[in-house]
C-alpha cells in the first residue's frame, strides 16, 4: 500500500481575495449564525428551557429530546457560531464544519418534526412548526453552501489515518446494525409490548431506524470503503461526516445521561458508556483530522487524490 506524493505547500488562511468568494463566505457565515440562533431558541423553548414548546411523545422519547436539546444548546449551537466566525475569515475549515453541522441539524430536526405522536398524545409542538422548519431550511443551506465553498485542496491524509477512520466508520456501521437496531427490531416484531419505548411511542422508534439504517449506516460504509480504496470523493466527505458524527455522538450521549438520571425504564448504564465512548472517539478523530487545517505551513493535496492506494 502506497500513497501518492503529489503535494504542494499552501499557507493556512484566507484564499486570494475575490468579490465572489467574499460573498459566498459572508452568506455561509450568516446562515451559520441564524442556524445557531434557531437551534438555541428551539432548545430554550422546549423542556430544557421555559417549556413553552411541549413535545407530543412518550416520557422515554421526551427524555431523549431533553438530552438532544441540551447538547444542541450547549455544544452544537456554539460550534455553529465558531464555524461562522471562521467563515467570516474565509478559513478553509469553515465549509467543512458547516456541512457537518448542517447534516446533524437536518437529521435531528427531521426527527423532531416527524417523530411526534400527533393527535394521540398531548402537546403543542405543531404550533412551533415555522421555527423548526426555519431551522431545517437553514441546515440545508449550511450543507449546500458548505459544499460549494469547500476548497479544491485539502490536507494530505496519511495512509494510517485513512485506515483508522475507515475502520472506525465500518465498526460504527456494524454496531448500529447488529448491536443497536437489529435486536430492538426483532423484539418489536415478536413482543412489542415488552419495550416501553416502542409501546408508548412507536413513531420515533421507526423514524430513527429508518434514518440510521437508511442514511447513517450506508454513508459510513461507503466512506469507509472509499477511504480504504483511495477514492477521490472520500476525503471530501470524511471531514463533514466526522463533524456530524461527533455532534450526533454528543447528542446521543446526552440522551443516555438524561435517561439514567431520570430513572427512565429504558435507560442503560452500559449503553450510556458506549455512547460516551462513541462521542469521545469521534471528537478525537475529528480533532485529529482538522488539526492540519489550522497549521502553518500546511501540506495539502488535490482533494481525494491522496490516500491509500
Amino acid at each position: 500500500m502506497t500513497t501518492r506524493t503529489e503535494t504542494r505547500i499552501a499557507a493556512v488562511g484566507p484564499p486570494p481575495t475575490s468579490a465572489h468568494g467574499a460573498r459566498r463566505s459572508g452568506a455561509l457565515a450568516w446562515v451559520l449564525v441564524l442556524l445557531a440562533v434557531g437551534m438555541a431558541v428551539a432548545s430554550l423553548l422546549g423542556p430544557v428551557g421555559v417549556g413553552a414548546m411541549t413535545y407530543r411523545t412518550s416520557p422515554t422519547s421526551l427524555n431523549q429530546l431533553r438530552g438532544s436539546d441540551a447538547a444542541t444548546l450547549f455544544l452544537i449551537a456554539p460550534l455553529a457560531l465558531a464555524a461562522a466566525a471562521l467563515a467570516r475569515r474565509r478559513h478553509r475549515a469553515a465549509p467543512l464544519l458547516a456541512t457537518g453541522i448542517g447534516a446533524y441539524a437536518l437529521y435531528s430536526y427531521a426527527q423532531v418534526v416527524i417523530g411526534q405522536e400527533y393527535l394521540r398524545l398531548p402537546g403543542n409542538v405543531e404550533r412551533f412548526f415555522p421555527l423548526l422548519l426555519g431551522v431545517f431550511v437553514l441546515a440545508g443551506g449550511a450543507v449546500v453552501l458548505g459544499q460549494r465553498a469547500t476548497p479544491a485542496t485539502l490536507p494530505a491524509l496519511s495512509a494510517g489515518m485513512a485506515r483508522l477512520v475507515s475502520i472506525v466508520l465500518l465498526c460504527v456501521a456494524a454496531f448500529l446494525v447488529l448491536g443497536l437496531h437489529l435486536p430492538s427490531m426483532v423484539t418489536a416484531w415478536q413482543d412489542p409490548s415488552s419495550m416501553t419505548e416502542y409501546a408508548s411511542s412507536p413513531t420515533p422508534f421507526w423514524m430513527i431506524k429508518l434514518m440510521d439504517l437508511g442514511i447513517i449506516v450506508p454513508v459510513a460504509v461507503a466512506t469507509g470503503v472509499g477511504l480504504l480504496r483511495g477514492a477521490p470523493w472520500a476525503m471530501r466527505v470524511m471531514y463533514p461526516l466526522l463533524t456530524a458524527y461527533a455532534c450526533l455522538g454528543t447528542s446521543v450521549a446526552a440522551m443516555g445521561l438524561v435517561m439514567v438520571l431520570r430513572d427512565d425504564p429504558d435507560a442503560s448504564v452500559f449503553l450510556l458508556g458506549g455512547f460516551v465512548g462513541f462521542a469521545l472517539l469521534f471528537a478525537a478523530l475529528t480533532s485529529a483530522a482538522y488539526r492540519p487545517l489550522f497549521q502553518r505551513p500546511l501540506e495539502v493535496a488535490p482533494a481525494g487524490a491522496v490516500g491509500p492506494r
